[in-house]
């Protein structure tokens, strides 16, 4: 999959920090929510900041899941509950979705990690 990765959502900063920085080393063009300037953003605002460009959402945030209920389009949703993996499965996760998918695979899709 060649769309960037965004790392979004609500847990801590060294949480996407260590993310971002695991991907990075795998080659994969990752945004966090900060360095984004995406603080304090509604998960619409970070949803629609994504969209076009063509960056799939990693999250650990439920709410994500509404947004994609509710059928407001996004380029991909990547979900994990919380506390269930470490960031070097989440990594390897994330990298494995990377190779095996393509942006229109993703777009409008969640994929559960």
């Amino acid at each position: 999959m060649n769309p960037g990765v965004s790392a979004a959502g609500r847990f801590d900063e060294n949480c996407a920090r260590a993310l971002a920085e695991g991907l990075r080393r795998h080659g994969i063009d990752v945004t966090t929510t900060p360095e984004a300037g995406l603080i304090g953003a509604t998960d619409e605002e970070q949803v629609a900041y994504a969209l076009p460009l063509g960056r799939v959402i990693f999250t650990q945030d439920g709410d994500f899941l509404g947004i994609h209920r509710r059928g407001i389009p996004h380029a991909g949703i990547a979900y994990r509950p919380k506390d269930s993996r470490s960031i070097g499965q989440i990594v390897d996760e994330l990298v494995l979705i990377w190779e095996a998918l393509e942006l229109e695979d993703m777009t409008n899709h969640v994929e559960y990690i």
